[in-house]
């Protein structure tokens, strides 16, 4: 089959490898219908993630039809059409009883971690994926929900949703700040009106995706690059900062920008995947009562957010900006890598 490999920082390439085989009685082969690109494979790309070695097929997101179910799998079957969560999980576990699946035990090799897709294992940019831990993570996609819809539920709904508003402890009332305006930043702001909030403010360099995100559910938007950005989002508040600040990038320079203008006694939600040190002002945080909050998605939401995109409360095809065929996924890469020129949002490539 063919297959997205990555052969080191700044490598990848469209190849042929061998097609998956069933390892063990809990995994499905899945044929790939729809798969996309996220922000943390271009990480992967920098080499900011450094348990990703030459060799290893990229991709975490996709929906696609069982071709061949493990022995132990009694509740899917061969031409389901199923989601395949970022996270594969036992359902065992005392993490994974915890609802903790981004740490289960038995993730590959005992790694403690359970995004394991393009990252410890093989993954799903390719035309055929294993996944392990079937039953507990994939999820059959119900009639009238699209592949373009599903693919959203892999991973960005989810991460958004659970690292974002729920890590955040958002509640009804709060003015929420979104730093970065990226997929991810998107998804929080179209779920943080799930649990009630108030204000939605999306701050980011660029323009257009300030732009989109008030079609995502931002009330209002700031440009970073104002010399004066900060003092913007203190004049949409009573002065005092936000409730909760969620940064959705990555980077050092947003995460302090988060600490900047929360609130005392507020919330800073970290969702973005970081490759390098920040520095964290704790000499001014401390006083503040500022809670801190990182983490990997658990995708235990997923089956909630699924309903919610079916019965259309949930916008995911909004995401979507670009198509590509599987077959040119080297485009779609460049395309997505250079968001700020092509104005990229969500990649879909088909097979």
């Amino acid at each position: 089959m063919k297959a997205l490999v990555y052969q080191g920082p700044g490598a990848i390439d469209w190849t042929d490898v061998p097609d998956p085989v069933i390892q063990q009685p809990t995994d499905v082969i899945v044929r790939i219908e729809t798969t996309t690109i996220c922000g943390t494979d271009l990480h992967i790309l920098k080499g900011d993630v450094p348990a990703v070695t030459p060799g290893r097929i990229l991709g975490h997101e996709g929906v696609g039809v069982i071709t061949e179910v493990g022995s132990s799998v009694t509740d899917l079957a061969v031409g389901d059409r199923v989601i395949l969560a970022c996270i594969s999980a036992c359902g065992h576990c005392s993490y994974c009883h915890a609802g903790l699946y981004s740490h289960c035990l038995a993730a590959e090799g005992a790694s403690g971690i359970g995004w394991i897709f393009g990252h410890l294992i093989d993954g799903t940019q390719a035309e055929y994926v294993r996944v392990p831990f079937a039953e507990n993570s994939v999820y059959k996609v119900p009639e009238g929900v699209t592949n373009q819809q599903g693919v959203m539920l892999s991973d960005i709904l989810p991460t958004g949703f659970e690292i974002g508003v729920q890590y955040g402890a958002v509640k009804p009332g709060d003015v929420v700040a979104v730093v970065g305006a990226g997929p991810i930043g998107l998804s929080i702001i179209s779920t943080a009106g799930l649990y009630g909030a108030a204000r939605i403010v999306s701050i980011d360099l660029d323009a257009n995706r300030i732009e989109q995100a008030r079609r995502f559910g931002a009330t209002d938007g700031v440009n970073s690059g104002d010399a004066d950005w900060k003092d913007q989002v203190l004049a949409l508040t009573d002065g005092l900062g936000v409730d909760v600040a969620i940064e959705a990038v990555g980077i050092p320079l947003t995460l302090q920008m988060a600490t900047e203008i929360v609130r005392p006694g507020g919330h800073v939600a970290n969702v973005g995947v970081h490759g390098k040190p920040v520095e964290l002002a704790l000499e001014d945080l401390w006083i503040k009562n500022v809670v801190i909050s990182t983490g990997l998605v658990n995708t235990n939401t997923l089956p909630m957010l699924l309903k919610l995109v079916a019965s259309g409360k949930i916008d995911a095809d909004a995401f979507a900006s670009h198509h590509f065929a599987l077959g040119d996924i080297l485009d779609a890469y460049d395309t997505f890598g250079r968001a700020a020129e092509t104005k990229a949002l969500k990649i879909v490539i088909d097979a």
